[in-house]
């Protein structure tokens, strides 16, 4: 009896040991407080520096521009928070998804003035848990990719449902919008153009983890289980790189060699999965995310001729 006992015990302080770990996780990797605005705060460190002052530059015209505020439920109860920047009726629209723990306005100030300059109409989103839309559980594409869904059946229901519509992102947004590529979005998206993607949410965890964390393989039963019992959802559930493998609808993927954050491999891994489907630009030396300030014509060359040669494409 006193044998049993001892078991009992050893079982339970095994599986409170594992909560706890599993509970750190989910706090340093999951959770998003959003108890300040980050709109200016741009990324600082090596990789960034000599960007300073462009990127503050951007931002601020960004902030400049009029736009209507709306919001939308997602399909489990969150209001979500866009911007939309509307010129004109008939262009297309480019609806836009910022990256881990930014928001819109700061991660695509560069790509709203892109597309605002080549006649689009815009909306920016914040996802969910950033920004002023509700939550504070990042799921990393898996859940976030069902409102990009619903965020395109609300450009369509509202402007047409022969408008041309284009799902972009930035890093987490870039990879949401390649996992969002095998949710029957409707025949409306002509076009994903994706800013340096991860390949899957376990793989970017493991990637920014192992810096730190001796051994980061044996964290992956952890990570389930922080996402599963206190993030309610399967981190395993979705990826981009096989999200993309039966995608038919054309893919401008971007990354930049410098990327010291997201690792360029994980966009060559995305790119084998489908190239038919899927046009690669590199941009030599580009830290994370800023691809377009490191090269700028190469970058609006890119998606000015991805977005003209996608826009005549029925699907």
């Amino acid at each position: 009896m006193i044998a049993f006992y001892i078991l009992i015990s050893v079982i339970l302080l095994l599986l409170l040991a594992v909560l706890s770990v599993s509970l750190w996780i989910y706090f340093i990797a999951f959770y998003n407080k959003k108890d300040r605005d980050v709109s200016r705060e741009v990324l600082r460190g090596p990789d960034y520096d000599e960007f300073h002052d462009e990127m503050v530059d951007i931002i601020d015209r960004a902030m400049k521009i009029p736009f209507e505020e709306v919001r939308i439920r997602s399909y489990d109860g969150l209001s979500l928070y866009g911007r939309v920047y509307f010129q004109k009726e008939g262009a297309p629209f480019h609806i836009q998804f910022n990256g881990y723990k930014g928001n819109g306005i700061r991660d695509f100030s560069g790509g709203l003035q892109l597309a605002l300059a080549s006649g689009g109409n815009v909306l920016l989103v914040d996802q969910r848990s950033h920004g002023r839309s509700d939550g504070h559980t990042i799921c990393f594409g898996v859940k976030e990719r069902f409102d990009v869904k619903s965020w395109t059946e609300y450009v369509i229901d509202r402007f047409g449902r022969d408008t041309i519509v284009f799902i972009e992102g930035v890093s987490m947004g870039a990879a949401t919008v390649l996992m969002a590529s095998d949710t029957g979005l409707p025949g409306s998206v002509r076009g994903i153009v994706a800013d340096c993607p991860y390949s899957s949410p376990f793989g970017i965890i493991y990637e920014v983890g192992k810096k730190t964390v001796r051994s980061a393989r044996l964290m992956k039963p952890f990570i389930f289980v922080s996402a599963l019992i206190f993030g309610h959802f399967n981190i395993f559930k979705s990826s981009a790189e096989n999200a993309v493998k039966n995608t038919e609808i054309p893919v401008l993927l971007i990354h930049g060699t410098g990327d010291h954050f997201v690792p360029y491999h994980m966009s060559e891994a995305i790119y084998a999965a489908n190239p038919e489907m899927i046009t690669f630009v590199s941009v030599e030396g580009a830290p994370h995310g800023l691809s377009c300030l490191k090269d700028h014509k190469k970058y609006e060359n890119a998606v000015n001729s991805f977005w003209n040669s996608c826009a005549g494409v029925q699907r």
